[in-house]
């Protein structure tokens, strides 16, 4: 078992969760009440890797953060970090991969708050602050939930993007689905056999963690009412 490539993994996908969440509440909730006429083309870029194979993602993801490229350039020459083959770099790989994830989610669920709901907390007073936090946002909660599953669980098998942005460097970029990758072309069944149903029941779990979580408020839902 290569642990430190399930640590790898495990610190990729937190990082992942922490970053983007509040990113997708935000982008998402955004999406759900304004109108405006790039709104669909925006929806559409926020979905691409979606849609597009990983290899196409991780090829501009590598174009982009390059030594070469403008951005890769600057924050080399500011701070020194190189983000290709690196982990801030598979962090920032992760971030992009995942907005659909993170933000299609809680677009849906803050599209189902009426908007009702929101103008009558905002004629009795409270601030938009206080009706996004106290109306809003624990009537969207079952959606911020499944974005965070998503999220946490694509990352953990994320596997052509992790692998053209950050290559396969033990204790650096290597994750899990990177060693499990490894021992099959090295004809070692066995441990990529331990590894692959390692990963299954990490993702097992929480996804189920995920629905109990939303079973137990929809049943707390069903007995306040």
């Amino acid at each position: 078992m290569d642990w430190s490539a399930l640590r790898l993994s495990l610190e990729l996908a937190g990082w992942t969760l922490v970053l983007l969440l509040p990113v997708g509440i935000l982008i998402g909730r955004w999406l759900a009440r304004t109108e405006f006429r790039g709104r669909p083309l925006l929806q559409a870029i926020c979905a691409l890797p979606l849609v597009l194979p990983p290899t196409v993602v991780g090829y501009y993801l590598l174009t982009f953060m390059g030594a070469r490229s403008p951005v890769g350039g600057l924050i080399d020459a500011w701070f020194g970090l190189s983000l290709v083959f690196s982990f801030p770099g598979l962090v920032l790989a992760s971030l992009l991969v995942n907005l659909p994830f993170a933000i299609l989610p809680v677009q849906r669920a803050f599209e189902a708050v009426s908007q009702e709901l929101h103008d009558a907390a905002a004629c009795c007073g409270m601030s938009p602050w206080r009706v996004f936090a106290r109306v809003e946002l624990p009537l969207a909660w079952p959606g911020v939930l499944s974005a965070a599953v998503l999220t946490f669980g694509h990352t953990l098998g994320e596997f052509g993007v992790v692998l053209m942005v950050g290559g396969n460097i033990p204790g650096e970029t290597r994750t899990l689905s990177i060693a499990i990758f490894d021992r099959v072309q090295a004809f070692d069944p066995a441990a990529a056999g331990r590894m692959a149903a390692l990963l299954l029941l990490i993702s097992l779990v929480t996804v189920a963690l995920g629905y109990g979580a939303l079973d137990r408020r929809a049943r707390r839902g069903a007995g306040q009412s």
